[in-house]
């Protein structure tokens, strides 16, 4: 059969990941500073990352294709190396591709005299412990935040006479489509951009962020027309002149593209604004704050 497929210009690409959370598949990862197409069974051809590459890197490309092959997959893809390897293998157990994954061990087994990597490195991989560090990218994973998981939630009892508290935010709209730039107060703010999830994750989201903040949010991997969101973050830069920005994530890989966003208006706003990166785990942790510009 022919199918569309994605097909990235490695000597294009320079590894920016604008791409990444624009594929809403998970497909497309950051591998020793190129992007790649980890998993050919996850690309639904449709191209949604193309207009997100500044480099012309990425186009979709026709070839004749048999039904779905993991065997002949997996062995063009230890050309690649290690890690490109591990990434494939991790997005199959992580989508519950249990079939493509036993055909992925099998070839791997049966030569793995040739392989760049032993078998005890791929048990560790499925089957260890995966830890996450704050800011670290995560090379050898599937997509974090598409992989369901399961946890107790914090326990807590509000005090008989404990009241509850207010909200933070002091003006309306806050998602980035529909926020104007112009408005008076966002004049010389303090500028909070959080990620969607950010605010249902960490249980004082308005007290520890948008106190004192002019908030907006948006979600890197599902919002449509980002060009837009950098028109006006730019724009609230020079324009409305505000005053710092906090980037308010989560810990999962996606999230990441909100930051592109805000450092690429930065780059192209006449004026410099401090940026504080602000990372949320899963379980409602502050994983790291720092500032980075």
């Amino acid at each position: 059969m022919i199918r569309e497929i994605v097909n990235i210009d490695e000597e294009l690409c320079n590894g920016c990941g604008v791409c990444v959370p624009n594929c809403h598949e998970g497909a497309l990862q950051i591998i020793d500073g190129k992007a790649r197409l980890v998993s050919e069974l996850m690309c639904d051809g449709l191209g949604a990352c193309i207009g997100h590459c500044p480099q012309g890197a990425i186009a979709i490309e026709k070839r004749e294709a048999e039904e779905y092959d993991e065997t002949a997959v997996i062995s063009q893809m230890i050309k690649s190396g290690k890690n490109t390897v591990f990434a494939h293998l991790k997005h199959l157990h992580d989508h519950n591709e249990a079939g493509y994954l036993k055909e992925a061990l099998t070839y791997i087994k049966t030569n793995r005299e040739s392989m760049p990597f032993s078998i005890a490195e791929v048990h560790e991989l499925l089957h260890g412990e995966q830890k996450s560090t704050p800011g670290h990218k995560h090379v050898a994973g599937g997509c974090p935040g598409s992989a369901s998981s399961s946890f107790t939630a914090t326990n807590f009892k509000m005090a008989p006479q404990q009241q509850e508290a207010h909200s933070a935010l002091t003006h309306w709209p806050v998602q980035l489509h529909l926020i104007n730039p112009a408005a008076s107060y966002f004049g010389g703010a303090d500028l909070l951009v959080a990620a969607d999830c950010a605010a249902f994750a960490y249980e004082n989201f308005h007290q520890r962020f948008i106190s004192g903040k002019k908030m907006v949010i948006a979600c890197p991997k599902l919002d449509q027309g980002k060009d837009i969101y950098i028109q006006k973050l730019v724009r609230l830069i020079n324009e409305t002149k505000v005053n710092t920005i906090t980037v308010v994530i989560m810990e999962v890989p996606c999230c990441g593209g909100l930051i592109n966003l805000v450092q690429t208006a930065v780059a192209h706003a006449e004026r410099k604004v401090p940026v504080k990166v602000v990372v949320i785990s899963t379980r409602g942790e502050i994983l790291s704050e720092e500032w980075t510009i």
